[in-house]
């Protein structure tokens, strides 16, 4: 249901008055997390209260309402905790003096090393997240490695590596599509084998999907 205006002026007052999260104890912090985690991965996210989030992670509710406000903030808060540890890895390794196929060959695996020891995250990312709220979660704002990222696929396509028929945000889009429905069905079907098993094989389908057509 859509907010008043009293009632949005009210909220945009309370998440104000919230307490840095920088005054919160690491140890603290860390217990959320794996918390916040271990329940949306093993519930639907209507059915998780303030209440079991604070119990599972050993806080008082108080302190989650005064740090955090409402479940949605807990929410985007720990995603971008979490994501945040991956975009540097993958900002690390599409760096580099490697080829263009080498950097997002890195890169893939990183990620698909991240959906193997962090299926809980991918699947909080997916169930508890609207996509019209994706903008919420640091990572897909990331200039530097949104901006990182655009640099390699570019000079694929200057250097006739990659297709460029299409507009380069095509190709971030595939790359990026690739990864997520890949990683978030292998979660579903509980594969027990983890996805860089297969790495090699699904490497050549999305370098197939990228790369110039005839190259």
């Amino acid at each position: 249901m859509k907010m008043t205006i009293d009632e949005e002026v009210q909220d945009k007052k309370a998440k104000q008055a919230l307490k840095p999260l920088s005054a919160m104890r690491p140890a603290t912090l860390n217990k959320l997390e794996k918390a916040v985690l271990l329940l949306f991965s093993n519930h639907d996210p209507t059915e998780v209260s303030m209440i079991q989030i604070a119990t599972t992670a050993n806080m008082s509710l108080k302190t989650l309402y005064k740090y955090f406000g409402d479940k949605q903030t807990i929410i985007y808060t720990i995603l971008n905790r979490v994501l945040g540890r991956l975009a540097v890895r993958m900002i690390d390794h599409l760096q580099g003096i490697d080829s263009v196929r080498d950097r997002l060959r890195k890169t893939l695996w990183v990620f698909f090393d991240f959906i193997d020891k962090s299926p809980d995250a991918m699947m909080l990312l997916s169930t508890a997240v609207p996509a019209s709220r994706y903008r919420e979660i640091d990572i897909y704002d990331n200039k530097e490695l949104v901006n990182t990222f655009m640099q390699v696929l570019g000079d694929g396509q200057r250097e006739g590596i990659l297709n460029n028929k299409v507009p380069l945000y095509t190709l971030f889009d595939v790359y990026i599509g690739f990864i997520t429905r890949i990683g978030l069905m292998h979660i579903i079907r509980r594969n027990p084998d983890p996805l860089n098993d297969r790495f090699d094989e699904l490497f050549i389908i999305l370098w197939g999907a990228i790369k110039q057509p005839d190259a």
